[in-house]
């Protein structure tokens, strides 16, 4: 019974899990890239970065916004996914550094919980890969997730 527990999940059930979380947090990223770009526009977003001392703030702003709402869209579709994967980490980790890292852990008090976990998400992605429901998968991408599952190495 414990060796059930504790194998891993069907190579079906692997990748819906990654198809939902793909699809979770390119959802999030893309709201929170479409509120750089469009909400509060990308002069408020510059001058907030500059605000907060995040250098180069006129760079920054533009490629932060492009890598949560682009970056957001490739993951929902599964293409590029390692390469999102670690575009996304880099931005939380800036996140943290510049807005979060003095503010404690929990976002309702400034900390830095969102950006922790859409940054540990995006680096799981990239290590595991998107699984077989992804664009990475039908355009024969190396997809990681497909070399480890139970169907694919006859466990």
């Amino acid at each position: 019974m414990l060796h059930r527990l504790v194998s891993p999940l069907p190579a079906a059930v692997t990748d819906v899990v990654l198809l939902v979380v793909r699809v979770g947090l390119g959802v999030v990223l893309v709201a929170h890239g479409w509120q750089k770009v469009h909400t509060n526009g990308l002069e408020a977003t510059r001058a907030g970065f500059d605000g907060m001392g995040v250098p180069f703030a006129d760079v920054a702003a533009p490629l932060t916004a492009g890598i949560e709402l682009v970056g957001g869209a490739l993951l929902v579709v599964g293409l590029l996914t390692p390469v999102v994967g670690v575009l996304v980490a880099l931005v939380m980790l800036g996140a943290y550094w510049f807005t979060h890292r003095g503010a404690g852990l929990f976002a309702a008090e400034g900390g830095w919980e969102l950006v922790g976990v859409i940054g540990l998400l995006a680096l799981a992605l990239t290590a595991v890969g998107p699984g077989r429901l992804s664009a990475d998968a039908a355009l024969g991408s190396r997809s990681r997730t497909a070399a480890r599952t139970p169907a694919s190495t006859g466990v």
